[in-house]
């Protein structure tokens, strides 16, 4: 049985390969025009800065060099139920510079089409073991973000040789240059 998780809280992963799933509706009415929401995935080294520029994980660069960060593809409506992007992660083969991963989800173009994630809901992160499908844990994001364009979901961490989840839910209006520029 998963675990739901509030804001701030922490679990250990305890599977070698999981995938993260995102997911969220849109609310198209709002602006008449289509939301295409961005996950973007950093993987950081102990410094808090991308290992290089080929561990920033995103739709035109889908996967890490070692392999152990793959995004799925980018789903540019975000229509229907379930998991909208996925992010598979192999810690089995991990470079062993990184020691943390952090998830962000961006409304691409959000300035010029006039939206934010206060025009966002149901979204949601959660992480499944990638063998057995079993859910392992999900952090629903409920706040309302009236102003914010950007949005980090949260962020796998290894401390101590374990690898563990923290539901972050923490949104901001600078979009995905603001996120480059804390981690590159």
């Amino acid at each position: 049985m998963a675990i739901n998780l509030q804001k701030g809280q922490r679990q250990n992963i305890n599977a070698p390969k999981f995938t993260i799933g995102l997911g969220w509706d849109a609310n198209n009415s709002s602006t008449g025009g289509a939301f295409d929401l961005d996950a973007s995935v950093f993987v950081l080294g102990e410094n808090k800065k991308i290992v290089s520029d080929e561990f920033f994980v995103f739709y035109n660069n889908l996967q890490t060099p070692d392999k152990s960060v793959t995004h799925t593809g980018d789903n540019l409506t975000g229509d229907g139920d379930g998991d909208d992007e996925q992010i598979k992660i192999d810690l089995t083969g991990i470079d062993p510079r990184v020691k943390e991963i952090i998830v962000v989800v961006t409304i691409h173009e959000a300035d010029s089409r006039s939206q934010n994630f206060g025009q966002v809901r149901n979204s949601f992160i959660r992480v499944f073991n990638t063998d057995t499908n079993e859910e392992i844990l999900k952090y629903e994001l409920d706040e309302d973000f009236s102003i914010e364009t950007a949005v980090e979901f949260g962020r796998v961490y290894e401390r101590n040789g374990e690898w563990k989840f923290e539901a972050v839910g923490n949104g901001q209006r600078e979009g995905l240059a603001k996120y480059l520029s804390l981690y590159q």
